[in-house]
Formats: structure tokens, C-alpha cells, sequence
């Protein structure tokens, strides 16, 4: 499992950080914390500003 960190695109703002197996299952899990059952039912208005998710890679 690794730790993920996802933001909008347009404003930099980190919308969730936690672990999970990879970036579609960070994706629902972020959703699933909002409200929502999953990525996928994120509507399209809060997606248009585009969402990425990124491993960070904490090993110093």
C-alpha cells in the first residue's frame, strides 16, 4: 500500500491524502469521503478544473 495525494489541478489544492493500493483506489476513497459513492459519481463540475492523484514517495 502506498500513500496518495490528490489535488485539483487548476489550484493546487490537496483534496485528500491517505494510503491505498493505487490512484483509482485513492480516487474512490477521496469520493467516498465526500459524499459519494465512488470516483465516477463526482460530477462533472467539480472534475472540469481536473483532479490528479500522485504517489508521494516519503522515503528519505
Amino acid at each position: 500500500m502506498s500513500i496518495y495525494q490528490i489535488k485539483q489541478t487548476k489550484s493546487g489544492a490537496v483534496l485528500w491524502t491517505g494510503a491505498a493500493n493505487d490512484e483509482q483506489t485513492a480516487l474512490d476513497a477521496m469520493a467516498r469521503e465526500a459524499g459519494y459513492r465512488d470516483f465516477s459519481a463526482i460530477p462533472d463540475a467539480i472534475r472540469a478544473d481536473g483532479i490528479e492523484a500522485a504517489e508521494l514517495n516519503l522515503i528519505s
